[in-house]
């Protein structure tokens, strides 16, 4: 029986130190791991999930870290490197519809004094966008001392500056009013 139980112990330390494997969420396979374009760091995934309104599945979205945590305070006061992306599962999202919802995220987890700071920021940053169609990926990466990159199907579309806009943008998300609960606990690897 010992040596059952030494066995058995042995096999889960082994698997612990092995890498995860990558999710699947919709037929779509995320990376466990990513390299930030450009650069040699590596994130590991946090957590994904999925973005619904009413029944419809819009977009999965990950939250990319240099270790894992499950803490949306740790995540958002970290200067670190992070990348959030958003893989369009919807045939067709309009620019008109995206852009109410960049600025419904912003609004709900901003006061109006730090939205006026960052309205120039937030303005430019949804002028990058047009109508986004199934299978179209937007990658936002937090670069210390550089500011936010935004990639467009892999194409680095603009760096915007300034931590204060990433955690800005991360709020969305993982802020005290999510654009979803449920992808705000998947995102931070709760579910």
């Amino acid at each position: 029986m010992k040596k059952i139980l030494t066995g058995v112990l042995g096999l889960i330390c082994l698997l612990s130190i092995l890498p995860a494997s990558a999710v699947e969420l919709a037929k779509v396979t995320i990376p466990d791991q990513i390299n930030q374009a450009g650069s040699d760091t590596r994130l590991v995934l946090n957590g994904a999930g999925i973005r619904y309104k009413f029944v419809f599945k819009i977009y999965i979205g990950a939250l990319y870290l240099p270790e894992k945590t499950t803490q949306a305070e740790e995540v958002l006061s970290s200067t670190g490197p992070k990348r959030i992306l958003m893989h369009f599962l919807y045939d067709r999202v309009a620019k008109k519809d995206l852009d109410k919802a960049w600025l419904e995220g912003f609004s709900a987890n901003h006061d109006d004094e730090v939205l006026a700071k960052l309205e120039g920021r937030i303005n430019r940053f949804a002028g990058l966008f047009s109508d986004v169609v199934e299978g179209d990926v937007i990658w936002l990466d937090q670069i210390p001392g550089e500011g936010t990159r935004i990639y467009f199907n892999g194409e680095l579309k603009e760096t915007i500056p300034g931590a204060d806009f990433y955690q800005a943008l991360l709020r969305i998300w993982i802020g005290g009013e999510p654009v979803t609960s449920g992808l705000k606990r998947a995102m931070l690897g709760q579910e």
